[in-house]
């Protein structure tokens, strides 16, 4: 109130001052990213300040896109380095039985199988994981290493290699710390060396190695006094470990561009000095609480109270606010939360707008505009180049080109969505599976499928077998053998439990005008005059007193309803038609009597194909129609035709950029060569 009006010539002791205040944390990164770019190209020195490293590390990613690495003098946290995440990867392998994404996590780690022969090593598993992606198992072992070096060319020993460190490293005892230690970095080296040489690769080299090298030998000093622990409490020992260790001078830094703490900003300059992070909690950092004694009692004791850090903080920013050129940023929100401008950022807002008559508040709006003018550049940087968006695709290829073979089930996605044909037989593109196997609908639908399949064979000779008991354990065994999940193998032998009565009362049902003659039976037949051939494998196949026969078809989900089969689902009123025509080699052409999804979801149900309204017959003709429309050289293949819902997902939706046009958009046809 009294030396504020005495101020004089504010515009110019503000001249190179600028007032960044970003939308959210990652607008102040960037501005403070184009400065010190800016900074660079020009040859002058600039240094970032501030106490917050998640500021730090969002500048650094940003200063990437133009191959600057700034002078950090916090380094970079020894556990987040390529040797410290190594470690605590290989620790892992202790700790929880090997799954898919745990193992290609280490495989293509780069310390991996440094010592030699890393290209080979590379192509093998490349190799393995698609392997793991299209057969599993999900969690690899022996014998899944096994099966894979057995029928491709391996180089020598990689195989073993695998075996000996990765499969079966579970250990569920306590251990003294001294064996865990020795366990860690015999295994390590081991993996980092690789199959073809010994020693440990580049594991502990350059240094980043030497400083995790150093953390495991000061553990492997004072292991003899940790005592015995679980494996799950060495791997948290060895993460708190590697925290408390930095690496710096990682690389060959920008000589001009500097990030410091506060602490070493007491003693260095620079040109341009950006103070980031300017808000309460961060710049002063919050006084964190004694939990043994109170302020009183630290004062009695002669200890330093905890608002001293303020103090220092305060001249922190006093000293570094005295450079020649000075930006001052804040985040007015962070990731979910309003913001609160540091105390010394406050005051000095206040004063200027208190000082009208020195034109305060014109200076204050000069600085803010300063900083507008390059957070409105960070924005436009950010900024998506504008296309058109894509239109609804309907290609058309050439007729000798499209498909001329494919499966009834395939069938209702030709009607539904046929651009999904088009990418699978005429681009020959395949989804690739997720690397962590799950247990879906998919496995689930396999799996039932194969537990009525045995059970309805064995009870064929035997129909003392047609049991519930019998039931449940041959679904307990084959669960057993292809559902590594616990928790999925109780839920699906639930349901088999739930609907076991329901089934075995319409099997015994079944059994007294029909028997089972055809399980997984493939059958082929060809629409004439077209070149195309149409597939099946039925799941089950009857055959009566008068010869008739009775197609079955399981469903783990819910059954289409009649309306459905009229319109889209017509694979099983297919199937009756084709055995109809023949298709079945070894039953021959046969009438059908009754065709019949069975519904083994939740509850048990079963559907009737509409056999009477929609005969085999007028089926095979429908579909000799369908078929030939698609040979006409005019007929796309149309993205999402007619699909049930709009929330319906295709494996090539991406492909076809749907969300680019909706169901209202025209198609687009486009005629390829």
């Amino acid at each position: 109130m009294i030396e504020g009006p005495q101020l004089t010539d504010l515009d110019k002791a503000t001249n190179n001052m600028v007032l960044i205040e970003a939308t959210n944390p990652r607008g102040e990164a960037l501005a403070i990213a184009m400065r010190l770019r800016q900074a660079a190209e020009d040859g002058h020195t600039a240094a970032l300040i501030t106490p917050d490293r998640m500021l730090t590390r969002q500048v650094s990613a940003a200063l990437d896109r133009w191959d600057i690495l700034p002078d950090d003098s916090a380094g970079q946290p020894l556990q987040l380095s390529p040797p410290g995440r190594f470690l605590r990867h290989v620790a892992e392998l202790f700790c929880k039985t090997l799954a898919g994404d745990s193992l290609l996590t280490l495989l293509k780690h780069p310390l991996t199988h440094d010592g030699g022969a890393r290209g080979d090593h590379l192509r093998h598993s490349r190799e393995l994981e698609l392997q793991l992606r299209n057969y599993g198992p999900p969690f690899p072992d022996g014998a899944c290493f096994d099966q894979f070096g057995a029928n491709r060319e391996i180089m020598d020993g990689w195989t073993n290699w695998l075996n000996d460190h990765f499969a079966d490293q579970v250990v569920e005892t306590h251990l003294p710390l001294t064996e865990w230690v020795f366990r860690l970095r015999s295994l390590a080296e081991a993996i980092a060396s690789g199959s073809q040489t010994d020693g440990a690769g580049t594991l502990w080299d350059k240094k980043a190695g030497r400083e995790a090298l150093k953390v495991i030998q000061e553990l492997e000093t004072e292991a003899s006094h940790g005592g015995e622990m679980s494996s799950r409490d060495f791997v948290d020992l060895l993460g708190a470990l590697l925290s408390q260790g930095e690496v710096r001078d990682r690389d060959a830094p920008h000589g001009r561009i500097m990030i410091w703490g506060t602490l070493e900003a007491r003693v260095q300059g620079a040109d341009l000095v950006i103070l980031g992070g300017l808000n309460e909690g961060s710049w002063p950092e919050a006084a964190k609480p004694d939990p043994w004694l109170n302020r009183q009692l630290r004062n009695q004791a002669g200890l330093l109270l905890p608002e001293r850090r303020i103090g220092l903080s305060a001249h922190d920013f006093q000293q570094a606010i005295a450079a020649p050129e000075v930006w001052i940023t804040r985040a007015v929100r962070s990731d979910d939360s309003d913001t609160v401008a540091s105390r010394w950022l406050n005051r000095l807002c206040n004063l200027l707008d208190g000082l009208p008559d020195q034109h305060g508040p014109d200076v204050l709006r000069a600085m803010r505009e300063r900083g507008q003018k390059w957070l409105d550049w960070a924005e436009a940087l950010e900024t998506p180049t504008q296309t058109p968006p894509a239109l609804r695709p309907s290609p058309r290829p050439p007729v000798f080109a499209r498909p001329r073979r494919l499966t009834i089930t395939e069938i209702p996605r030709l009607i539904r969505d046929p651009y999904a044909i088009y990418a699978k037989h005429v681009l020959r593109l395949k989804v690739l599976n997720p690397l962590v196997r799950v247990p879906d609908a998919l496995l689930r639908g396999i799996v039932v499928h194969e537990v009525f399949e045995h059970f309805i064979k064995e009870s064929l000779d035997k129909p003392t077998l047609l049991t519930r008991d019998h039931l449940l354990q041959k679904s307990r065994d084959l669960l057993e053998e292809h559902v590594p999940w616990p928790v999925a193998r109780c839920l699906w032998l639930s349901r088999v439990n739930r609907i076991s009565g329901d089934f075995i009362q319409a099997e015994q049902t079944r059994r007294l005008s029909s028997r089972p003659i055809a399980f997984e039976a493939k059958g082929e037949a060809r629409l004439d005059p077209l070149d195309f051939t149409i597939a099946c494998r039925a799941d089950r196949i009857d055959e009566d007193d008068r010869g008739f026969l009775h197609l079955y078809d399981y469903k783990t989900g819910a059954p289409p309803s009649e309306t459905q089969q009229m319109k889209f689902e017509k694979q099983l009123l297919i199937e009756a038609a084709m055995a109809e025509e023949g298709a079945f080699k070894d039953i021959g052409p046969r009438e059908v009597s009754r065709a019949l999804f069975i519904g083994l979801g939740t509850t048990m149900k079963e559907v009737r194909a509409p056999l009477d309204k929609d005969p085999p017959a007028k089926v095979w003709d429908d579909l000799r129609q369908l078929i030939g429309a698609y040979f006409e050289p005019d007929q796309g293949y149309t993205s999402r035709r007619m699909l049930h819902l709009d929330s319906d997902h295709s494996d090539f939706d991406h492909l076809a950029r749907f969300g680019e046009w909706d169901r209202s958009a025209t198609p687009d046809p486009e005629d390829l060569t």
